[in-house]
């Protein structure tokens, strides 16, 4: 087995006359925390739909899991887990009945849908609020319910796509807590955010621009390179085109 969760080379999406994603090339290890950042139409979305079997690229090609991306995207949508920024569950579902929907989607046994629901609910401090209505949580918690519907399978890597948008900042701390955990165990986090200090806790960023990935590198490596105290600093930089 390959060490890399994703491994892509000259990953193209052109969309009539515009080229969203231009000839990008990278990997992420296994067990790897790898954050993926850039500006509002950098191309972030159009590489993780990419990545995740929901869209096949113009040119390129990679793996991701160890599934190619252009023959076995139906199988990388199976063994990855996915967290959009919008809460994705049914909000007139409980807690239960949300895990219960995602793990028969997922091809679970009853039997094994049953034993991953108890292990989630306690993992993420729902076991009091099982059959509580999605409705109901606030938004941190409903961002949780979502990580938990996504992991139900125990997918080797997840995308989470800006998973603490609008959440306060102890469920923010909260929340990354979870994930490193996740990376412990050994589970692959691709992770987009806007917020700029969660960009410290990621064992390397990738900064998109126009297209293309501009700089992959170690958070401090990155603030050394620009002389920068903070990862907001050599964000605005890369995005610039400062110091390059």
């Amino acid at each position: 087995m390959s060490d890399w969760a994703v491994d892509v080379r000259d990953l193209t999406r052109v969309f009539g006359s515009f080229t969203a994603v231009d000839h990008v090339s990278f990997s992420v290890p296994r067990g790897e925390i790898f954050g993926f950042l850039g500006a509002n139409g950098a191309g972030k979305t159009t590489t993780i739909r990419m990545l995740c079997g929901l869209l096949l690229p113009s040119e390129g090609n990679g793996t991701v899991s160890g599934y190619d991306i252009i023959r076995d995207y139906e199988k990388i949508k199976l063994r990855i887990g996915y967290m959009s920024q919008q809460f994705s569950l049914y909000e007139d579902l409980t807690a239960r009945e949300n895990l219960e929907f995602y793990g028969g989607i997922y091809g679970l046994t009853r039997r094994r849908i049953r034993e991953r629901i108890a292990e989630t609910l306690g993992s993420l401090g729902f076991s009091g609020h099982a059959d509580t209505l999605a409705a109901s949580f606030p938004t941190g918690w409903k961002q949780r319910l979502a990580l938990g519907s996504a992991l139900l399978h125990e997918p080797a890597i997840v995308f989470l796509d800006e998973p603490t948008s609008g959440v306060d900042p102890v469920s923010r701390r909260s929340f990354w807590l979870l994930i490193y955990r996740l990376a412990e165990r050994g589970t692959t986090v691709f992770v987009t955010t806007h917020y700029m200090d969660e960009a410290e806790y990621c064992n390397r960023v990738a900064i998109m621009r126009q297209g293309r990935i501009v700089e992959i590198e170690n958070p401090q490596r990155l603030k050394e390179r620009y002389g920068a105290a903070t990862m907001q600093d050599v964000f605005l930089k890369v995005v610039r085109g400062e110091g390059q």
